[in-house]
C-alpha cells in the first residue's frame, strides 16, 4: 500500500531565485513565502504528495467509511448549514482530500519534534497520538483524520449543538471508536484542567484568523507538541502578524508548507507551530475576547 504520509522537499534560496527567473508568475507566491521565512525564521516547503495520493492510500474499509461520512454530510446539509459544497464529488475533493493533505506535514513535523526530544522512532510510529480539532464544524479535518489514522485519538471541539448532533451521528454511521465530541467553546476547554496542555497536536481548518486561532489552540497543546493551522494559498501577511501572539502563548512558527488542494487556488498552506513552553494561565481569555481583541 502506498504510504499516506508522502514526503516534503525544502527549496533553498538559490533554487527559489532560479525558478523565479524561469517562471516568475507561477513562483511568485513561493518567493513571497520564502521572504517571510527569512524574516520570521520559518522554513518554507512544498509537499510533493497530493491529496489524491493520500486517499488512494486508504484501505477499502476506510474508503467505505469516508463514503458513509460524505453521504451523511450531504443528507444532513439539507436540514442545516454544514457546508456550501453540495455535490458528492466536490465534497470528496474540496473537503475530504483537502483534510487528508495535511497528514504529510503533520506527521513529518511531529516525527522531527519527537527526535529532538530523543525519543525512539519505532515508538513514535506506533504512538496513539492525541489530536484536538478546534471548531470542527462538520468534522473537517478531525473525522477524516480519525478514519485515516485509527490508532490516533481525536477530540472534536464544537460549540454548536446542531453540529455536535451531526458529528455524533457521523461517528455512529462510520463506526469510529477513536473519536469523541466535546460541545464547548475553545476558550473554556483551554482553561479546563482535563484538556489544557494534554494534546499532542491541535488542528484547525477555516475557523479564524491566525492570532485568534493561536489563542484557541496553543493552550490545549502539550509542551513539545504541534499546532497546525490549515490556511489559504497566500497567508504570509496573516502569519507574520500572528508571530507575537504565538510567542506570547508559548509557541513558535516553524514552517509554512504548501499542500495540494482542489480548491480554486490549487493549493493551501499548512502553518506549523511548535509548543515550546507552557501557556500563561491567563490564556485563553474569556469567550469572545480572542476574536474581538486578538493578541
Amino acid at each position: 500500500m502506498r504510504s499516506l504520509w508522502g514526503s516534503s522537499k525544502v527549496l533553498p534560496a538559490s533554487k527559489f531565485l532560479e525558478l523565479s527567473r524561469i517562471r516568475p508568475r507561477s513562483y511568485s507566491m513561493q518567493l513571497n513565502l520564502f521572504a517571510l521565512s527569512i524574516k520570521a525564521r520559518i522554513s518554507t516547503s512544498r509537499s510533493i504528495s497530493s491529496a489524491y495520493v493520500s486517499i488512494q492510500g486508504l484501505s477499502n474499509s476506510q474508503r467505505e467509511q469516508i463514503e458513509l461520512y460524505v453521504r451523511s454530510l450531504l443528507d444532513w446539509n439539507q436540514r442545516m448549514n454544514l457546508t456550501a459544497v453540495t455535490d458528492e464529488e466536490a465534497v470528496m475533493e474540496r473537503h475530504v482530500e483537502d483534510s487528508l493533505a495535511i497528514l504529510a506535514p503533520l506527521r513529518r513535523h511531529y516525527l522531527s519534534r519527537c527526535r529532538e526530544e530523543g525519543r525512539d522512532c519505532v515508538e513514535i510510529e506506533s504512538e496513539r497520538l492525541r489530536i484536538v480539532d478546534i471548531g470542527s464544524g462538520a468534522g473537517l479535518p478531525g473525522l477524516i483524520l480519525a478514519i485515516a489514522c485509527p490508532s490516533w485519538h481525536i477530540t472534536l471541539v464544537e460549540s454548536m449543538l446542531k453540529r455536535c448532533s451531526f458529528l455524533e451521528h457521523a461517528i455512529d454511521v462510520t463506526g469510529l471508536s477513536n473519536v469523541r465530541v466535546l460541545r464547548e467553546r475553545a476558550e473554556i476547554a483551554g482553561q479546563n484542567p482535563e484538556f489544557r496542555e494534554t494534546f499532542d497536536v491541535a488542528v484547525a481548518r477555516a475557523v479564524a484568523e491566525m492570532r485568534t486561532l493561536a489563542e484557541y489552540c496553543l493552550p490545549l497543546v502539550r509542551v513539545g507538541g504541534l499546532f497546525l493551522a490549515a490556511k489559504g494559498p497566500d497567508p504570509q501577511e496573516e502569519v507574520e502578524s500572528a508571530q507575537k501572539a504565538v510567542k506570547l502563548l508559548g509557541g513558535s512558527i516553524k514552517e509554512l508548507c504548501l499542500v495540494d488542494s482542489y480548491g480554486p487556488h490549487g493549493c493551501r498552506t499548512a502553518v506549523i507551530c511548535y509548543k515550546e513552553r507552557p501557556t500563561l494561565a491567563k490564556y485563553p481569555r474569556q469567550p469572545g475576547i480572542p476574536s474581538k481583541m486578538p493578541l
